[in-house]
């Protein structure tokens, strides 16, 4: 790799999690000090859960199933990604985040409506929220991640350049809040040199707070 080339980190997200949020902010700040171009990709919360609704809490159940609200945010992503390009991805992310999350509106069909706005998108997109028009595509890149990281992960999944430069995946990293400028720095260096370790697979502890949007 030239010294002016930036290392590729695939970032798969759905618009509802927290958690894939503010790793998302970080990876934002990473940019900003390290030669990282962030791709964009949709993953879908529904799309994880759905073979086994029965096991979860009724009002994620609710979420989850056809027609619920786990389902609009990220068609729209993927509609908007289809028919206008991958560019598109991470400013409509950013606009449906900041709505969903640091504004508290949660997911409506207003709070997407105006993160279409924010995000200088057509409002008609709002439209396939409850059209399954492109869900092979969204499967296909969900699919994408997990075949990566494997079937016991959420959302965020990375993918970073391992030491033989293979895409090595990981669910997270979780972290609140997001870290900036030199501590997002640090982060990044870490999540590197864990992939360039064979055999690395996870560093966890239980979380004792919730996600912080500042």
């Amino acid at each position: 790799m030239s010294e002016t080339a930036k290392t590729p980190a695939d970032f798969w997200f759905d618009p509802l999690c927290p958690w894939a949020w503010m790793t998302s902010r970080w990876m934002l700040e990473v940019e900003k000090v390290r030669p990282v171009e962030v791709r964009w990709h949709v993953m879908s919360l529904a799309v994880l859960n759905e073979d086994k609704i029965d096991e979860l809490p009724e009002e994620y159940r609710e979420n989850i199933r056809p027609g619920g609200k786990a389902w609009g945010p990220v068609r729209v992503v993927t509609a908007a990604q289809q028919l206008h390009g991958d560019e598109v991805v991470g400013r409509l992310y950013t606009a449906l985040g900041t709505r969903i999350h640091n504004e508290g509106l949660g997911v409506t069909r207003e709070s997407i409506a105006a993160a279409l706005d924010d995000a200088g998108l057509p409002a008609d997109l709002i439209e396939y929220a409850d059209k399954d028009t492109y869900d092979a595509q969204l499967r296909a890149s969900h699919k994408a991640g997990i075949d990566l990281v494997g079937q016991e992960v959420g959302t965020p999944v990375i993918a970073v350049p391992g030491s033989d430069g293979d895409q090595i995946a990981f669910f997270g990293p979780v972290v609140t809040p997001a870290p900036k400028g030199e501590e997002a720095a640090k982060l990044w260096d870490g999540t590197l040199m864990v992939a360039s370790i064979p055999g690395f697979y996870e560093i966890k502890r239980t979380r004792t707070q919730g996600p912080i949007f500042d």
